[in-house]
């Protein structure tokens, strides 16, 4: 299989000086939030995901801000931004891209997909086929694409924001267990509270406030955030409490499908970055519990008695935290 050359930023380009993770995450936060307004917690979590390098999974009923959160955030970033809206005839070809011949050259030239980004939004991508949902494999996973035998990279920061409405809504398809697993972490966006709801009726009467959004970190200064994280101390112990946490899932009667490997590398990520958005430069085992749902409970699978019992993954999980010890050490 050959190689070629990266389309995009290059992420092997010197990242600069060290950033102050918690202070480039309240600009973020503080940006996102005069356009996200009333969901801190949201809005933190989306921070989380691409501070770990992750990929994020929003999902809720139509209309309340998910494609806004996913574009807001992309807004934030002096990067690419690609939108792909998802249909039942979206092609893969559409996201990955296809070899076109030249008739001048006679030979077959590549022609680069949606997904050659640094922010990708994928819009309502339950919508597409289980074939074209699963053209985003190799890319957020790899963070390559390989048409005709030939790999291209891509640049980094490359983020997949994606948008689902729920299983019961009409023309959707459930994401592949391996599509789901590829994601870093699942949110829902919530109706607004009053508050909020009144405020948005007032400011948006007759201007987007995302369109008044501008960057606040450009790509390079993106990738010096996520190696600052990477560099974070995890103690022993809590790296033991991930696994523990992890194999708990994969005994649990409820599940007949528990967490990946996958996932305990993304909840040590995830907790990584929440740590270094507190301002800290080690994890504590409460930044694990506060990233344990949303990193893990898209993953997992109920036994039919326990959907039965009405049981949810979230609580499956929640519950799990009680019963696993914490391990503490330095």
């Amino acid at each position: 299989m050959r190689s070629a050359p990266r389309h995009g930023a290059d992420p092997d380009a010197a990242p600069g000086p060290d950033l102050d993770v918690a202070a480039e995450g309240a600009r973020l936060a503080e940006a996102i939030g005069r356009v996200v307004e009333g969901k801190p917690d949201v809005v933190r979590l989306a921070l989380v995901v691409l501070l770990a390098e992750g990929h994020l999974l929003i999902e809720d009923v139509p209309g309340v801000g998910k494609t806004t959160l996913a574009k807001a955030l992309a807004r934030t970033i002096d990067g690419t931004v690609r939108r792909i809206q998802f249909t039942p005839d979206l092609l893969p070809s559409d996201v990955t891209g296809v070899a076109v011949y030249d008739r001048d050259s006679r030979a077959f030239e590549f022609k680069p997909g949606a997904i050659f980004a640094n922010v990708v939004v994928a819009d309502e991508i339950n919508r597409a086929s289980p074939k074209t949902q699963s053209a985003l494999l190799e890319c957020m996973e790899e963070r390559q694409v390989t048409v005709d035998g030939v790999s291209y990279e891509l640049a980094r920061p490359f983020m997949v924001v994606a948008t689902q409405n729920p299983l019961e809504m009409e023309g959707t398809y459930p994401l592949p267990e391996a599509q789901r697993d590829r994601f870093t972490a699942r949110v829902s966006m919530g109706y607004p509270d009053r508050d909020a709801e009144l405020a948005m009726l007032d400011e948006r009467a007759t201007v987007d406030p995302l369109t008044a959004l501008t960057p606040v970190v450009d790509a390079a200064q993106v990738r010096a955030l996520v190696a600052a994280v990477g560099r974070l101390h995890v103690a022993e112990p809590l790296r033991r409490y991930v696994v523990s946490l992890v194999e708990a899932t994969r005994r649990s009667p409820e599940l007949r499908l528990g967490a990946s490997p996958r996932a305990g590398l993304q909840l040590l990520r995830a907790a990584r970055a929440a740590a270094a958005l507190a301002g800290r430069d080690h994890v504590l085992p409460d930044d694990v519990q506060a990233m344990a749902v949303p990193v893990l409970a898209h993953r997992l699978l109920l036994t039919p008695d326990a959907a039965l019992a009405r049981r949810d993954t979230q609580r499956v999980v929640a519950d799990l935290l009680t019963s696993v010890p914490v391990q503490r050490g330095h």
